[in-house]
C-alpha cells in the first residue's frame, strides 16, 4: 500500500471544494475531484491540482443520488488508491431567499438531500470501507464535513439551508462517536462568510456590514484557500488527539459580544 494519503473531495470543481483539494495536494495527498457533471470547469480543476505533482482523478457523480456512492468510491480508489480521507464539501443553497413562511417544499428537500442526507450516506459508505480494511500503515484516517456557520446561527431568509446544515453538524458528531473506536477522526468545519460563487450576489452587502457593524472580528470575507488550509491541517492529523470538533472558520463572527 502506498504511504501517501488519498482523498475524495466532493463538490470540488470550484470554490471551497477546489481550495480544499489544492491545499490537500500541496500537503502530498493524491486527490479525487468530484462534480455533479463533467466539463471544462472540472477539467481545469484537475489540471490545477495536477500541477502540484500529485495523482488526480475526476469522479463525476451526484452525491444526492445515493445509488452512485459506491461507484464514486470505487472510481476514486481505482485511480488514486485506497482512500484515507473523505471531505464532504458538496452543498447547495436555497432556491430563493425570502420569508420562511413562503419557503417551498422543493427547496427544503433539495437542501436536506444534498447538505445532510448525501453527507450521511456517503460517510457511511466510506466508513464501512475503512472499518473493513487493515489500517496498520501509520497513516491518519479522517472524515471532514464542511457545514456552515448557519449550523448554529439563524439566517431566516434561508431557513431550510440552516436546518440542513444543523443536521449536517449533528451527523458529524454522530460519526465521531461511532468511529472513535476505529481510530478514524471526524471534524466539522463551519465556514462563515467566504468569497465564492454562492456568496457573489451578497458579497457587497456582507462587506458593508463588516465595515459598518463589525459583523466579523477580522474585517474581511474569507477565501477558499483558507478553508483549504484548515481542512488540510485536520486531514493530515496536525491537530492531534482530537475528534468531533466543530471548527468555526468565521473570522470570529459568532463570538458573543456585549
Amino acid at each position: 500500500m502506498s504511504a501517501k494519503h488519498a482523498a475524495l473531495v466532493t463538490g470540488s470543481s470550484r470554490g471551497i471544494g477546489l481550495g480544499i483539494a489544492l491545499e490537500l495536494a500541496r500537503n502530498g495527498f493524491d486527490i479525487a475531484l468530484n462534480a455533479e457533471i463533467g466539463g471544462e470547469e472540472l477539467d481545469a480543476a484537475a489540471d490545477a491540482v495536477a500541477e502540484t505533482g500529485v495523482s488526480v482523478a475526476k469522479v463525476v457523480g451526484d452525491v444526492a443520488d445515493l445509488a452512485q456512492h459506491e461507484a464514486m468510491l470505487d472510481q476514486a480508489e481505482a485511480a488514486i488508491g485506497p482512500l484515507t480521507t473523505l471531505i464532504n464539501n458538496a452543498g447547495v443553497s436555497v432556491l430563493s431567499r425570502g420569508d420562511l413562511l413562503e419557503a417551498s417544499e422543493e427547496s427544503y428537500d433539495r437542501c436536506m438531500a444534498v447538505n445532510a442526507k448525501a453527507m450521511f450516506f456517503l460517510s457511511q459508505a466510506f466508513a464501512k470501507r475503512l472499518v473493513a480494511r487493515k489500517r496498520d500503515d501509520g497513516r491518519f484516517y479522517s472524515l471532514v464535513n464542511v457545514t456552515s456557520s448557519n449550523a448554529v446561527a439563524v439566517a431566516a431568509p434561508r431557513a431550510e439551508y440552516c436546518a440542513s446544515k444543523a443536521a449536517a453538524a449533528m451527523i458529524s458528531k454522530t460519526f465521531a462517536v461511532r468511529l472513535g473506536e476505529e481510530n478514524i477522526a471526524v471534524y466539522d468545519v463551519q465556514p462563515g462568510l467566504i468569497e465564492t460563487d454562492m456568496t457573489r450576489g451578497v458579497k457587497d452587502t456582507y462587506q458593508r456590514r463588516i465595515d459598518e457593524e463589525g459583523l466579523t472580528l477580522l474585517p474581511r470575507l474569507g477565501q477558499p484557500v483558507e478553508m483549504g488550509r484548515i481542512v488540510a491541517t485536520l486531514a493530515a492529523g496536525n491537530l492531534p488527539y482530537t475528534t468531533g470538533q466543530a471548527i468555526s472558520a468565521d473570522a470570529g463572527m459568532l463570538v458573543q459580544r456585549f
